[in-house]
């Protein structure tokens, strides 16, 4: 028969056990808790990664603006191609009251950099009157350009001293746009990366009469009154545009062909839905510019 002092010391040993049974929950949803809230926060991270990378952030820039580049992928990208390209190209624009035989342009200091080290050009007596050839070599073919000064005398002036500079050449057409309404090729930006300029703005000489079509030669710009730089787009089909995107020149049969071969090749699709276009799948390249 056990005594009263067996029945103590097994009452106690049981006491022990229950709060050594506790003492090993609490620590148990101690964890529980720490892995839990750990998990949390790897969710919380992952979800504001996602978000950051699908919303983005800042302005949406014009059609024809200056673009900046996403980073490229390495993943295969289907290329998105013109449906149809218009074969009837598109007259010059005339100015509906032409312009004196010479004129003043100013070229104001822009904020950011040169992509490129490079001069601006002398604003004063810029003539008004004849073309200029621009021949752009690419790694794709010659796409020859006439410059027509009664057009945008000022915008030809610094375009010929740039490609004078050397500033077009090893450079890349970053952007090809494909849909219906806008097709073109963007270029003129030495770094690549779509928003890219010479350090100097040119003024605007776009007149509400202006229209856009296959073969027209204009200055992309951000929107803003006078912030053209170096960057243009050769229009190869459709260019459903407003008359704010000055109109300078024209590309020959020659170079709308080698266009056309870039543009049936496609674009990533980088920068749809807004601005819309992409990179072109196989890179364009103006090795030289030369001015005859």
């Amino acid at each position: 028969m056990a005594t009263n002092q067996m029945r103590r010391e097994a009452a106690k040993r049981k006491l022990e056990r229950q709060q050594q049974r506790r003492v090993e929950q609490t620590k148990r949803r101690q964890r529980v808790a720490i892995i839990t809230s750990a998990s949390v926060v790897v969710v919380v991270v992952v979800a504001v990664v996602l978000l950051s990378t699908l919303t983005g952030g800042g302005t949406t820039p014009p059609a024809a603006a200056p673009t900046a580049a996403p980073p490229t992928s390495a993943a295969p990208v289907t290329p998105v191609v013109p449906a149809a390209i218009p074969s009837a190209i598109a007259p010059l624009p005339k100015r509906p009251t032409p312009l004196p035989a010479s004129v003043s342009c100013e070229y104001a200091p822009e904020s950011q950099p040169a992509a490129k080290p490079v001069q601006p050009p002398t604003g004063t007596g810029v003539s008004a009157t004849g073309t200029t050839t621009v021949t752009l070599q690419t790694n794709s073919g010659a796409i020859p350009l006439t410059l027509d000064k009664a057009l945008a005398p000022c915008t030809v002036n610094s375009m010929v001293s740039l490609a004078q500079q050397g500033y077009f050449d090893s450079t890349s057409c970053h952007r090809l746009t494909t849909d219906p309404g806008l097709q073109v090729l963007q270029c003129g930006d030495p770094s690549g990366s779509g928003s890219g300029g010479p350090g100097y703005t040119v003024p605007d000489e776009y007149f509400p009469e202006l229209t856009y079509g296959r073969g027209i030669l204009a200055m992309a710009n951000t929107g803003q009154p006078n912030s053209g730089g170096s960057q243009f787009f050769m229009v190869y089909g459709d260019g459903q545009l407003p008359p704010k995107y000055t109109a300078f020149g024209s590309i020959s049969p020659e170079g709308l062909s080698v266009v056309d071969a870039i543009a049936t090749r496609g674009h990533n699709g980088a920068f749809d839905p807004s601005p819309g276009g992409g990179e072109p799948i196989e890179p364009v390249t103006i090795e030289k510019a030369t001015v005859s």
